[in-house]
């Protein structure tokens, strides 16, 4: 069979300098080697919403092609997906797989990924996975498919500390061209959820009104933003 078009696009802030590790090091500095071409062709990260899991498949699948070498990130929540999307990825040598937990169960695309793991581990390349939780507690019904995503190395993500989200806060905003001060930093911080998909959010949202403000950043702007878009303004 051919291979089908693949509808998914990598986001360019999705890279290794803009990933703050937190307790996270281990497994940033092996999916680092991983989209060099070097360290465990196969492994898998997982760990709860929020610690950056599709993060680092991007910012891997980007150090690969930045190097000049084929690789293709594929999130498995994809709507309108199907099995037959697996069909001949091989050819690409690297594959990223986001959110594997949301294909467990399913006896077609359980098939599809084993054969996929099988073809890549007889063409030299290698798969990073990711799941919500590690391979031996997903609720799959081809053992055998257990034991593939468990070929490499696997790594737990953990939440960042209060610390780590407000470097987070401070770096991200820097690279926005927003300048946070310390005590507008402080404020957030005792005000949004420490998870970096909500503090990304909020800066998405702080920078728009900052732009069409033509104000810089400051605690009322900040507050406005709260307000406006319903997150506790306490």
């Amino acid at each position: 069979m051919e291979q089908l078009p693949l509808p998914v696009q990598l986001r360019p802030e999705a890279n290794f300098a803009a990933y703050v590790p937190g307790p996270n090091a281990e497994a940033r500095a092996a999916l680092e080697a991983w989209g060099q071409g070097t360290g465990e062709p196969f492994a898998l990260v997982w760990g709860p919403p929020g610690t950056g899991k599709t993060h680092l498949l991007q910012a891997a699948c980007q150090a690969l092609v930045a190097a000049g070498r084929p690789a293709q990130y594929l999130p498995l929540r994809h709507p309108g997906l199907t099995p037959e999307i697996l069909v001949g990825l091989e050819q690409v040598d690297r594959i990223a797989l986001d959110d594997c937990e949301a294909i467990a169960g399913d006896p077609a695309w359980e098939g599809a990924l084993f054969t996929l793991y099988n073809r890549l581990r007889e063409s030299g390349g290698g798969l990073l996975a990711s799941a919500d939780q590690p391979p031996a507690s997903l609720p799959l019904t081809l053992p055998d498919l257990r034991s593939r995503l468990g070929w490499g190395p696997c790594y737990r993500l953990q939440p960042l500390g209060e610390q780590d989200c407000a470097e987070l806060l401070r770096g991200t905003a820097s690279r926005l061209g927003l300048r946070l001060k310390p005590d507008l930093v402080d404020y957030l911080m005792r005000r949004l959820t420490r998870d970096p998909g909500s503090l990304l959010a909020f800066l998405d949202d702080l920078d728009r009104e900052s732009l069409a403000a033509r104000k810089a950043p400051s605690i009322p702007l900040a507050r406005r933003v709260l307000e406006a878009t319903g997150r506790d303004p306490t």
